[in-house]
């Protein structure tokens, strides 16, 4: 199976470059990030702490993760409920975070991932693709952008879908996450020896995009 594995720090373009990647090669996209994101909504809507880790620990085998519509238009549902949409709230981006510190969180979405990556040629997307999930995956991307531009992408998008919130909270919650993520005891953030570094900064997605494909189809 094909397995493209792309990590880099929140706001880098990550799911946005996976997705666009996924169609150009015909291959399935799969956003591990919405999956954390799933299950810290899940927590949140019970009125339990996300980093009270006993309790989300009890509430894992209650929570079944699937997906419904095409390739590279999926729409994930938790017990059936389509949380696409409430996923992407600016306020579960800090929650994902957190919650994904926990060891037993980890281990329920990794085995998730790892199955649907043995069985389908797939791009994944998050923190520790390349170091943990998919170690052995033929092709690794880690792509990063400076804070600033990434808070102003996040920002563009947030305010796009109507949100309010302003820059210097978008910029705020990025530089605590990527402090989060790259200090995080478990699968922290890194860059592995074997991965392809790709700046966006100064980059457009089709540039980015195009760099990506290419190396796959160069082999």
């Amino acid at each position: 199976m094909l397995n493209i594995a792309i990590d880099g720090p929140c706001g880098a373009g990550k799911s946005t470059i996976g997705k666009l990647v996924a169609r150009e090669l015909d291959i399935t996209y799969l956003d591990t990030g919405a999956m954390y994101r799933a299950v810290a909504l899940y927590v949140s809507e019970r009125g339990i702490d996300v980093n009270d880790a006993e309790s989300v620990r009890r509430l894992l085998p209650d929570i079944r993760i699937t997906y419904a519509g095409g390739a590279q238009d999926k729409r994930i549902f938790v017990n059936g409920n389509d949380v696409s949409l409430a996923i992407r709230e600016h306020r579960i981006s800090k929650m994902a975070s957190d919650i994904s510190k926990q060891q037993s969180v980890r281990d329920f979405l990794i085995a998730m991932q790892r199955e649907i990556a043995s069985q389908s040629d797939v791009v994944l997307d998050g923190r520790d693709i390349t170091s943990n999930v998919l170690p052995h995956a033929q092709f690794k991307f880690y792509l990063t952008a400076d804070a600033s531009e990434r808070a102003r992408r996040r920002h563009s998008e947030l305010i796009a879908k109507g949100s309010d919130v302003d820059y210097d909270t978008v910029l705020r919650d990025i530089v605590d996450r990527d402090r989060n993520d790259m200090n995080r005891p478990i699968a922290p953030l890194i860059v592995t020896e074997d991965a392809d570094v790709v700046d966006s900064t100064n980059m457009s997605i089709e540039q980015v995009v195009a760099y990506i494909v290419d190396k796959v189809r160069q082999g």
